[in-house]
């Protein structure tokens, strides 16, 4: 028979927990952003589709808040001519100084490859894009992508090959993302003042509608219900790369990158952010 005190700790371990989030589900975790019946959940959950056409876009919203963790999202992109569209699955909280961690696909004529942006929001800091095109076509099956955010690094993946990794540099006066907890947005929408070519191909509507898949929603992450409960929590098992990823990274760095703010000199013709510096650049390791 347990004792007072062994009920006690097994109490105390089970609230702590409850604060932590495993797996994922469509119905269960989150709730209609915009689109009303464009959101469309199957399976009891476990895959969705959000449909874009002349009326509206689509997308959905957690029901909770997360400060630190993994989010993974097998997506199918929108095929064809996708011009105009933006598919964006992100974390971001609330308000002008706002934190936001994105992944967006930006379509393209047929023919041509998507566009995967990613950008990071600091205390409504932005303008960190880095871009990328894939080695693959996203739209003729689902892969994984990706979200690993703890209080000392970001990294974003594809199909568990890392792509993106954003340490923490506040030691050096740089913004990040290590107090306000955010909810993850999935949407369809229709970017086409900026998303393809820089606005200069429109969304065609006779193609719509447009109608992008997602499928096994998984979030190991801390739920935000206090902020303190998160402060040690990993969100994943390995704290940074181990050195088959760093190579993978090498790779996709060297051959995909199509953009890299830190390397665009007619936009910040007055100096580089402070972290592109190259006495602040650390090396790829």
């Amino acid at each position: 028979m347990a004792t007072s005190s062994s009920l006690f700790l097994l109490l105390s371990l089970f609230l702590s927990f409850k604060t932590f989030a495993w797996g994922g589900n469509f119905n269960k975790d989150f709730d209609l952003l915009f689109g009303d019946d464009r959101v469309d959940i199957k399976e009891e959950g476990k895959s969705m589709s959000l449909t874009l056409d002349k009326y509206s876009g689509s997308g959905i919203i957690s029901k909770n808040e997360y400060l630190f963790g993994r989010f993974d999202m097998q997506i199918k992109l929108v095929p064809g001519n996708s011009a105009g569209t933006v598919t964006a699955y992100y974390l971001s909280s609330q308000g002008s100084n706002h934190d936001e961690i994105d992944i967006e696909f930006l379509g393209n004529l047929s023919g041509d490859p998507y566009l995967l942006s990613t950008n990071v929001y600091a205390n409504g800091n932005g303008g960190r894009e880095m871009q990328y095109y894939l080695w693959f076509d996203p739209t003729e099956d689902y892969h994984i992508y990706s979200i690993d955010w703890n209080s000392r690094r970001i990294i974003i993946l594809v199909d568990n090959i890392p792509i993106r990794v954003m340490r923490n540099r506040q030691d050096i006066g740089v913004p990040f993302p290590t107090k306000q907890p955010m909810r993850i947005y999935t949407t369809l929408w229709n970017g086409d003042s900026w998303a393809t070519r820089w606005g200069k191909v429109k969304l065609d509507l006779s193609n719509a509608p447009f109608v992008a898949g997602f499928k096994n929603f998984n979030a190991n992450a801390c739920i935000a219900k206090t902020g303190e409960d998160c402060k040690v929590f990993n969100g994943g098992q390995n704290k940074g790369l181990d050195s088959e990823s760093k190579q993978k990274w090498k790779v996709v760095l060297s051959k995909w990158v199509v953009y890299d703010y830190c390397r665009d000199f007619r936009r910040y013709a007055h100096g580089l952010p402070y972290e592109c510096r190259k006495d602040n650049v650390l090396p790829v390791v």
